[in-house]
């Protein structure tokens, strides 16, 4: 295994696999065949074509999508179709607006293959004996990736929430990181990626941010979400993302990203470029939806 082995699992994309979901004109999303035909049965909604999915077009404001899709939802939900349900809408933004189109239940949104955001915290301790790392282990009770390795802090931007937002509430949730503690935070920018996995195509774009924490700190998770914490020497964080997939796939590349920008890999490796790319496979036009803010 390798990083460019990390990097390639989140770059698993063939866009022959799907079809377009489109709302007012604009392509959003993209279905698999089998997911179109289920909402097939649902025509005053979608209309599928077998070639593209559309919602339709009677629906003229976004409130009544949102109400429509979810109303859809539910019975797939209900049928056994559709798991993971979170109660947290996201917005599917379009790059003509600035307000959502719609907003769609989390668990749904890899199945629509929509471009979601979310925030990762790289929480690090400078020691006598060199960098450290905090390293969540998911709960086994998460609907993706149960037990898998984590950032300090990770979470999605529902609907109506910033970035800055999003960042300080995970923060609180996931690791009772207060407030003051977490503006201190810095910002290092995104990866992003297109990835066919269990849930559904993920269309991400994730917003990055290194936090320096003092030795003495120690991290206590609220929500349930993880089930412990461990500081790691930085070189166990680079074992064990290049030599395994213990870490969520997602994670993995911005552990990796972090080792790269602290000078952890070599620029004389030969897949150090490939690496490098690969960290920001999704298409600058689908990632720059992201930048839209939430209605």
């Amino acid at each position: 295994m390798s990083f460019l082995d990390r990097v390639r699992a989140c770059a698993r994309f063939d866009p022959g696999d799907y079809r377009p979901f489109v709302v007012e004109g604009e392509v959003v999303g993209f279905v698999e065949p089998d997911f179109g035909a289920l909402l097939a049965a649902f025509p005053s909604v979608f209309e599928w074509t077998g070639g593209r999915l559309e919602l339709s077009s009677t629906l003229t404001t976004a409130h009544q999508r949102t109400v429509a899709v979810e109303a859809a939802l539910q019975q797939l939900r209900t049928r056994g179709l559709l798991g993971g349900w979170r109660d947290e809408p996201y917005p599917v933004l379009s790059s003509r607006s600035e307000t959502a189109l719609l907003t769609v239940e989390r668990a749904a949104v890899p199945r629509f293959g929509l471009v979601a955001s979310g925030v990762h915290v790289n929480g690090f301790v400078r020691s006598e004996r060199g960098l450290k790392i905090w390293v969540g282990r998911r709960s086994l009770t998460k609907p993706t990736a149960p037990g898998k390795l984590d950032q300090l802090v990770a979470g999605g931007r529902p609907a109506g929430y910033t970035v800055r937002e999003t960042l300080i509430k995970e923060a609180a949730e996931e690791a009772s990181i207060s407030d003051a503690l977490i503006r201190s935070a810095q910002a290092v920018g995104t990866i992003t990626y297109a990835t066919r996995q269990p849930e559904g195509l993920r269309r991400d774009v994730l917003y990055l941010y290194d936090l320096e924490l003092p030795e003495d700190f120690l991290p206590v998770n609220t929500d349930d979400e993880i089930a412990a914490f461990e500081l790691w020497p930085i070189e166990r964080v680079i074992e064990t993302v290049r030599d395994s997939d213990a870490f969520k796939f997602n994670c993995a590349l911005v552990a990796i990203d972090f080792l790269m920008r602290h000078g952890h890999l070599d620029p004389d490796d030969a897949d150090y470029v490939a690496v490098a790319d690969g960290l920001r496979s999704l298409p600058v036009a689908s990632a720059r939806l992201m930048q839209v803010p939430p209605s």
